[in-house]
């Protein structure tokens, strides 16, 4: 299954992303997402939830193959509307979600753990919004979580990536490890809060994003009216059909995967 939830009584429900060989998600997939991490906060048992992912990275943001497959704007909609729920689902869950995150964080992935409440990454982690280079906007809401505002700008009108290392220096990433201890050092942090109280946790995560600065969902909502503007004046279509060709030619020269 590409999307997996598991509790084994210990307080922790575990999340796990599977959509080989780089975690680019097909529209159902943010939605079974949303799904899995509601349901494991509504879990009166759990008193954390950790995501994390198998594959080559932790996510390689939406399939832009499929948008190009499908004619209209049917599929963009949906698209849109699934990161929309997954990135609510991971702010609003009842209990405190951990990211652990290996390899690359692009796109959609931002907008997971910029939303989520504690980050762990591996040391060859690095996050990014290719998003400009794509045709589209969107998760800079989520960025700017994890960064000050004139590095998001600089990073997002760029498109370049930052280290698990560097976001750790910002005070976002909580801890880095080896990509081998991932797993475990996640739930170090998740077995942590699985010792306290749930009734207090629950509390507690509901009052931080009742103090939060920004209206996530509102922020994130306006950055995607955007993105539909660049697809009905065509200019996103084109930019997509660019970067399939360029991708084409350099599995031609076997320069990517």
């Amino acid at each position: 299954m590409p999307i997996t939830s598991q509790t084994d009584g210990s307080g922790v429900a575990v999340v796990t992303i599977d959509y080989p060989p780089v975690n680019a998600f097909p529209t159902k997939g943010w939605f079974d997402l949303a799904d899995a991490v509601r349901n494991a906060g509504r879990d009166q048992r759990n008193r954390v939830v950790v995501v994390r992912a198998e594959n080559r990275g932790f996510c390689a943001g939406v399939d832009i193959k499929e948008i190009q497959r499908n004619p209209g704007h049917q599929s963009l909609i949906d698209a849109n509307r699934g990161c929309a729920e997954v990135f609510s689902a991971v702010y609003d869950c009842q209990v405190p979600v951990v990211t652990a995150v290996n390899g690359f964080c692009l796109g959609g992935g931002i907008g997971i753990v910029g939303n989520s409440d504690i980050i762990v990454a591996s040391d060859d982690a690095t996050f990014g919004l290719p998003e400009v280079d794509r045709g589209a906007l969107g998760a800079a809401t989520h960025l700017a979580r994890l960064v000050p505002q004139h590095l998001m700008r600089a990073l997002f009108f760029t498109a370049r990536t930052i280290t698990a290392q560097e976001l750790q220096h910002h005070g976002s990433v909580f801890k880095v490890v080896p990509r081998s201890e991932l797993d475990d050092a996640a739930m170090e942090v998740a077995a942590d809060i699985a010792a306290k109280d749930g009734r207090v946790i629950r509390a507690a995560k509901e009052a931080l994003n009742g103090i939060d600065l920004q209206n996530v969902h509102r922020s994130y909502r306006y950055e995607q009216g955007f993105t539909f503007e660049l697809n009905l004046s065509g200019a996103a279509d084109e930019i997509r059909e660019r970067f399939e060709d360029d991708l084409a030619r350099q599995r031609a020269a076997g320069g990517t995967h």
